[in-house]
């Protein structure tokens, strides 16, 4: 009877086995490669691809037939989160807001998260199809202290317990932004970091790390890749929960040694040791108090106010 018992156990591992490889085998076969959708030499003018090969997004890059062929049999959703609290709200959510519903993932199901305090007044959107939205009140009266910290907590807390098993895809961005043109499914990655547009232009050596070597931000003179912007962040739920846990816990080391580094120095320091598998050019957060250069050749996304760090 052990005989047969352990014969009939050998057996169904080896057909588990079987059938694990088969589905393995042939997600594997069906799992977009780089070179079916992306094209750097379509711009040879730009920097096109970084050193540990991930794509550097440019309008003329990549297909978006290729990615819509393969992204529209995946029924994905993807979640937005902005946080919106005081006269930024007021100013700004409204018109962010309509430029998303029109031109952020059009034809693919997204689910806005609205991170606002209790005052905010919701603009009125007539919400397009495969779009909701749901609000989460910021109940801390301390985020004019330090709104990044408060929105990485809030952020932080409403993954765990709300987004993570809704959306394949996350993205957070912050309310001064106003999308002017399609922006689609070659943002999406595991891990997608927004390239400064006004530092992407300028020498690395001038960039504004944290260079005090007690911060946890800290990168090295000498170091570094890029400059990224922090109002444009997204990936899986889980990767983009890790970057904010990373952040929040930089800053509790920081406060300790009575250091007050910002957010976006964070970002950078998180992404120089974990490289991200996919970075956005400059046209998905372009400074508007600019006009682009030639390497700017459509502006998916505006920033509508002054921000120099």
């Amino acid at each position: 009877m052990n005989c047969k018992r352990k014969m009939l156990l050998l057996i169904l591992g080896l057909s588990f086995f079987l059938v694990f490889d088969h589905y393995s085998r042939k997600n594997q076969e069906e799992e977009l490669q780089l070179s079916d959708w992306f094209d750097p030499r379509k711009r040879p003018d730009v920097i096109t691809t970084t050193s540990w090969l991930a794509p550097v997004v440019w309008e003329g890059t990549f297909s978006r037939e290729a990615l819509e062929k393969h992204y529209g049999k995946q029924n994905l959703t993807t979640g937005l989160a902005v946080f919106a609290t005081g006269r930024l709200a007021d100013q700004y959510l409204e018109l962010f807001l309509h430029s998303a519903n029109k031109y952020f993932l059009t034809g693919y199901r997204v689910i806005f998260y609205l991170m606002v305090d209790a005052l905010v007044r919701l603009p009125q959107i007539r919400w397009g199809p495969l779009r909701q939205f749901k609000v989460f009140i910021i109940t801390e009266d301390s985020w004019w202290a330090n709104a990044d910290l408060v929105r990485m907590k809030s952020l932080a807390k409403h993954i765990i317990w709300d987004i993570q098993g809704e959306v394949d895809f996350l993205f957070s961005m912050t309310v001064t932004q106003i999308f002017q043109s399609n922006v689609g499914v070659e943002v999406l990655g595991e891990s997608v970091a927004q390239l400064h547009a006004w530092w992407y232009f300028k020498n690395r050596a001038s960039f504004p790390y944290e260079r005090r070597p007690k911060s946890a931000a800290c990168i090295p003179f000498g170091q570094g890749d890029f400059y990224y912007d922090g109002a444009f962040v997204g990936g899986t739920p889980l990767e983009v929960l890790n970057l904010v846990e990373e952040y929040l816990n930089g800053i509790i080391h920081d406060l300790r040694l009575r250091l007050n580094s910002t957010y976006e120095k964070h970002l950078n320091k998180y992404f120089f040791l974990r490289k991200p598998a996919k970075l956005l050019s400059p046209e998905y957060n372009w400074d508007a108090d600019f006009y682009p250069p030639p390497q700017v050749q459509y502006v998916k996304v505006a920033q509508q106010s002054k921000r120099r760090q």
